[in-house]
């Protein structure tokens, strides 16, 4: 049995990518949930026992470093899965007439605050993570049919290179990691099913980018039908 009483780093970080970069690594694959308690067991990737004993109100972030073997050029990293997401594009509302904007905007908080669904919204977009099924949450969408809305159901890894950190926490309470705009300087993409580091991306940031998301770009359906 390891045991994993401390975070050494996080595979985003620069230092850290260039570090892993070819090393053999190791994926504690953990979920959401998992994700928030400070102790717990767990078999790796490639079938070691663990136990995670971090110091109290600390949890695990993805892509954290929990073992660093610099002989062996090897490590142990966190791989957390994110909760899919429901995103509803409210850009239709502003070709419509503003009292229909207005009270279709009004209905749909009403729905989401009737089924306790937490929401996050930026620019024209509402991001609501699942706290159920996506076919109830749909069939709750489809009944209501809002006039000018449309959603779609994408990754929580797709959304988070678009939201601020605070943003990012209230959607997945923390267990995204790291958060990095298209625009960051580097960070490692570890394979699952490989256990390597795969590549390192590399992008200058320029003073004047400003990420836009590509689900603001009008690629998603229209689920109501």
């Amino acid at each position: 049995m390891i045991m994993i009483e401390s975070v050494l780093g996080n595979s985003a970080d620069p230092e850290w990518a260039s570090r892993l970069s070819g090393a053999e690594i190791d994926l504690v694959e953990i979920d959401q949930w998992e994700a928030q308690k400070s102790r717990f067991r767990k078999t790796t990737a490639k079938g070691a026992q663990v136990a995670v004993s971090l110091d109290r109100h600390t949890h695990l972030c993805d892509g954290d470093v929990l073992l660093w073997n610099a002989q062996a050029l090897s490590a142990l990293v966190a791989r957390i899965e994110l909760r899919d997401v429901m995103v509803v594009h409210l850009g239709d509302l502003t070709r419509v007439a503003p009292e229909i904007a207005m009270r279709t905007c009004v209905e749909l908080g009403h729905a989401m605050g009737n089924q306790h669904w937490p929401a996050l919204v930026k620019d024209n977009i509402v991001y609501v993570p699942l706290t159920v099924d996506r076919k109830v949450m749909a069939s709750v969408m489809n009944t209501h049919r809002f006039e000018g809305i449309r959603y779609e159901f994408v990754s929580g890894r797709q959304v988070v290179p678009y939201l601020a950190p605070h943003e990012s926490r209230r959607l997945f309470g923390g267990a995204e990691g790291q958060v990095h705009s298209h625009a960051h300087e580097s960070h490692a993409h570890i394979e699952a099913e490989a256990g390597r580091v795969a590549h390192i991306h590399a992008k200058p940031a320029t003073a004047d980018h400003e990420q836009t998301s590509p689900l603001a770009a009008g690629s998603a359906r229209d689920s109501r039908k």
